[in-house]
């Protein structure tokens, strides 16, 4: 499907990032792919290989500006200035979520700031500067925010809340100035992903709140299925600008997760009601009922 394509992803040491690394692999791109520990990209790498396609991995520090312009210039240079697709995913707060759950905003020391924002949010618009400087010049290309609701209500805590609403912003944005230069830029929200980190922290705090939110969990290559249907997508134009969710593209594209399965859709009210405990009323509800987008968005402190 990607055959001839390039691609950056960010942060795919492990998690979604690693997740989507591999299916745009296996999907025929040249993929680079980033992370600050050296044996993480090589192992990552091989699996790409293993799936039979190319990887080029990175040691990149997300924080360090220079580290940053680096990248984009090998690939400038190794690639003849060919760019087709950036996932900004790098993270690097999902411990300090853990770890200053339910805690208040004047509780943490102020520096959480910077840790769950220079690399999830600064570093995303620094890269996608860089990734628009190759893109532009050759009409198209594809730009994707790795997002999620906590853009939309309040989901652990303020800073990530904040991050989160710039991301989908900057996607917006960003894509009023790029569609003239027919270069999408997209936010995604996957749901609750199970990573690997996750997963250890679950087993520490298998009682904790933030526990609950990752019992029906999406695997970490689906987002990446995502993405490649996305890039394959003649009418990509017609998304961009836009918040998508991993589920609805799924239902759109016909693509089910690498287990067989279909993750609980955030806009479907049977699987709302799941998750929120009413499994007995769950079974009555049609499957086909879902919450209209601008029912979603009425919810919100914008309107």
């Amino acid at each position: 499907m990607l055959s001839g394509k390039v691609a950056v992803v960010t942060g795919a040491t492990r998690g979604i990032g690693k997740g989507i690394a591999l299916q745009l692999g296996e999907a025929g791109a040249t993929v680079y792919i980033t992370g600050r520990k050296g044996t993480s990209l090589i192992e990552c790498a091989e699996e790409i290989e293993k799936r039979g396609g190319k990887c080029i991995p990175v040691q990149c520090d997300h924080e360090k500006d220079d580290n940053i312009k680096a990248l984009f210039d090998r690939i400038e240079r190794e690639q003849n200035g060919h760019l087709d697709i950036l996932v900004n995913n790098a993270y690097k707060a999902v411990t300090g979520i853990f770890e200053s759950e339910k805690k208040s905003f004047w509780e943490q020391d102020p520096g959480f700031w910077d840790e769950v924002n220079n690399v999830g949010l600064r570093n995303h618009y620094i890269c996608s500067v860089y990734a628009a400087r190759l893109m532009v010049p050759q009409k198209k290309g594809l730009i994707v925010n790795i997002s999620s609701p906590g853009g939309l209500q309040y989901v652990f805590n303020v800073a990530y809340g904040i991050g989160k609403t710039a991301c989908d912003r900057m996607a917006a944005d960003c894509a009023h100035e790029l569609r003239k230069h027919n270069v999408a830029f997209i936010s995604l929200w996957p749901g609750a992903v199970k990573t690997e980190l996750v997963t250890d922290l679950l087993t520490e705090r298998p009682e904790s709140e933030t526990a609950k939110m990752f019992a029906n969990t999406e695997t970490v290559e689906f987002s990446g299925k995502s993405i490649v249907h996305l890039a394959s997508d003649p009418n990509i134009m017609q998304k961009s600008g836009r918040i998508l969710f991993t589920c609805l593209l799924a239902e759109e594209y016909g693509f089910t997760d690498i287990d067989g399965k279909m993750p609980l859709n955030l806009r479907s009210v049977k699987d709302l009601m799941i998750i929120s405990g009413f499994t007995g009323l769950a079974a009555w509800t049609p499957a086909f009922l879902k919450l209209p987008g601008w029912l979603i968005a009425a919810t919100t402190h914008k309107f």
